[in-house]
């Protein structure tokens, strides 16, 4: 295995009983739901980050109350001109509360298709990121695996 290593900052938020989602258009995770956050910019902390993330993909603004935890994920993925054969995600994931803003402004840009609220039944393994799938976790069970999660397949779809 050769590893496409990615460190990215994430945040979950609940609004009415529905988790904010993105509909994913670039790397491992295309036309899956994935959790607004990104990669940290040059002279940018870490919350500053998850905040500027949910605004440029979601058009919502958040505050954020803890930290939930950290966890990698390990799949096949290839891409044209790279040689790696699997990404190695790790993320961090925040706990966030809805502060103002309407998805239905949400800004189609880089690797984001817009964003919704989704009803966490909704969610499951063959439409959802792993991270995605590690909030609903969260979210119905109230506990966090430390565990590296490995997927022997796994492709990109369409939403």
């Amino acid at each position: 295995m050769k590893f496409h290593r990615h460190l990215g900052m994430y945040g979950v938020c609940v609004k009415d009983q529905k988790l904010l989602v993105i509909h994913k258009n670039g790397g491992p995770y295309t036309g899956r739901y994935d959790l607004p956050g990104g990669s940290i910019e040059p002279n940018e902390t870490i919350l500053n980050t998850v905040a500027r993330e949910f605004l440029e993909e979601t058009g919502i603004q958040v505050r954020i109350v803890s930290q939930i935890g950290t966890r990698d994920f390990v799949l096949p993925w290839t891409r044209e001109g790279f040689d790696h054969t699997h990404c190695h995600h790790i993320a961090v994931l925040y706990d966030t509360k809805y502060v103002s803003g309407d998805v239905r402004h949400s800004p189609n840009i880089d690797d984001s298709l817009g964003a919704e609220w989704l009803s966490v039944s909704q969610i499951n393994e063959n439409n959802a990121s792993p991270l995605v799938g590690a909030a609903k976790e969260w979210l119905l069970s109230g506990t966090w695996s430390l565990e590296t999660k490995t997927y022997l397949e796994w492709t990109t779809k369409r939403l």
